[in-house]
């Protein structure tokens, strides 16, 4: 019993992988060569893609959303655990690390599930607020761009259903959220990220302490 969240040396670390995730070949695959991508930090780890999983194993939604697709390990992550007709939308601009995303989801047989919009974040969101309306995702994932995480969250709202589930990703930035003098507008704009889910009576929120911080909120209106 503790009080307190265990830190995580490299061989803790290790143990945990072994034996708490189980990570497909093919996900193992698209880690390793994402890994020789200069920019490889900005994939989640296998232990939260398990853990995403695991929620959408769960929650089972219908539709999903994801902000910041980069080489598609996430998405497929939830695609492995979704039902067969899901429909899960992941956003990015970048058509390098999309076109290694779109590979892998082809090979694995679940691209059928997946559909890339590629274009800036905002105007992605405004396109789906008007074809698909308020309230129409069941379950989204926030993973981009840090200075705009403030300006993104009332149209991720908007488009969550009531009950319906916000991952956002890199919620401690490296530690970054507590130096003072860190007045760069990506460590500002999760710092008011975190204010501002603290803030909202609308939503309930549990901040979890796995790879940079994950904080999961369930919209309760």
């Amino acid at each position: 019993m503790t009080q307190k969240t265990l830190g995580i040396d490299d061989r803790l670390h290790a143990y945990m992988l072994e034996y708490g995730v189980k990570e497909p070949e093919l996900l193992q695959k698209l880690r390793l060569e994402t890994s020789k991508d200069p920019m490889a930090r900005m994939q989640v780890s296998p232990e939260q893609g398990q853990f995403m999983s695991l929620l959408v194993s769960i929650a089972q939604p219908k539709r999903i959303l994801e902000i910041g697709t980069f080489t598609g390990y996430s998405s497929l992550c939830m695609a492995f655990a979704s039902r067969d007709d899901v429909n899960i939308i992941t956003c990015d601009k970048d058509e390098t690390w999309t076109s290694i995303a779109k590979k892998y989801w082809q090979e694995s047989e679940q691209d059928h599930k997946i559909t890339l919009r590629l274009g800036e974040a905002f105007e992605s969101l405004t396109d789906l607020n008007e074809e698909y309306g308020e309230e129409s995702f069941d379950f989204i994932f926030l993973d981009a761009d840090k200075e705009n995480y403030p300006n993104y969250y009332p149209l991720l709202k908007c488009l969550l259903s009531k009950g319906g589930l916000l991952l956002i990703d890199n919620v401690f930035w490296g530690g970054k959220v507590l130096d003072k003098e860190d007045q760069s507008e990506p460590t500002m704009g999760v710092r008011e990220m975190n204010n501002m889910l603290h803030q909202d009576k609308e939503m309930s929120i549990s901040m979890i302490p796995i790879s940079d911080g994950l904080t999961i909120a369930r919209k309760l209106i």
